[in-house]
């Protein structure tokens, strides 16, 4: 594997915490997403993010995303560290909302003049249309596209108004084995468009998700001594993985490798158990 090195953290969960109700939903989860620097190359970061459906996973996206406030603890994001705003952090939902009434080169620059004056922001739709090979459809409406075309827009939509990071909820959900191909390449190319770039997968595709990912966040709740469960789940530094550092990173063929079947049944089973 090539070299790397971890640099300035680029996303930080300072002891995020949720009550709903009455209920501890989230407790004290702290993790961070430092800059991978590889040595002659545009590598961005790519997080996988599971747990057990409705353990909270959609919450703490919104917490991440600035979306909604968490009842303790901050997230910080970008070269600044700053904490997190709304808009910040790009959240593509399973549904890959576009607003129907405008075309998509319409809908695209919509989100890129939130960050860049007329003439620049047209330059970035031309450049991103390009990237994600949408020029052809530039002037077609959402309900036009396919339903791999409406998620490359939404992935490209997101990624014009956010600050390098973006949240891609269950993208694997639905998608036939040539959708899900095509899909990981675009996560690919988003990552290299830019040192900064940081894409955080929350799925149940443990597989897919996990090859594409440098980390992986587990949530799941915590036992006490006499083996029950603590309320509220958090993600705990033993289920906090760097594959980079497991030499499960940037293989193009992982998934054929002997240890990366068996680190997946290891998941398996740490899920199992939380």
């Amino acid at each position: 594997m090539s070299p790397y090195s971890h640099h300035e953290p680029v996303l930080t969960l300072d002891n995020i915490s949720m009550t709903f109700h009455g209920e501890l939903v989230l407790r004290d989860i702290s993790a961070q997403v430092r800059n991978v620097v590889r040595p002659g190359m545009s590598q961005g970061q790519v997080v996988g993010f599971y747990g057990r459906s409705g353990i909270g996973k959609s919450v703490l996206c919104r917490i991440i995303a600035g979306l909604t406030p968490p009842s303790s603890g901050a997230v910080q994001v970008g070269e600044e560290q700053h904490p997190v705003r709304p808009g910040d952090v790009g959240l593509v939902q399973q549904r890959y909302p576009l607003f129907n009434h405008r075309t998509l080169a319409d809908n695209l620059l919509l989100a890129a003049q939130q960050k860049h004056q007329p003439e620049a922001a047209r330059q970035e739709v031309e450049a991103f249309l390009e990237r994600f090979c949408l020029t052809p459809h530039r002037k077609k409406f959402p309900a036009q596209l396919s339903g791999g075309q409406r998620q490359r827009g939404a992935i490209a939509q997101q990624l014009l108004c956010s600050e390098h990071l973006i949240l891609l909820d269950e993208p694997f959900s639905g998608l036939d084995v040539a959708m899900i191909d095509e899909l990981k390449k675009i996560i690919v190319e988003v990552t290299t468009m830019d040192e900064l770039n940081t894409v955080v997968i929350v799925s149940h595709d443990l597989s897919t998700t996990t090859a594409l990912s440098d980390t992986l966040w587990l949530m799941g709740y915590e036992r006490d001594a006499a083996g029950q469960l603590i309320p509220g789940a958090t993600i705990s530094k033993e289920h906090q993985y760097d594959l980079a550092a497991m030499g499960l990173a940037w293989h193009p063929n992982v998934e054929a490798e002997p240890e990366f079947g068996r680190f997946v049944e290891h998941l398996k089973e740490e899920i199992r158990r939380s």
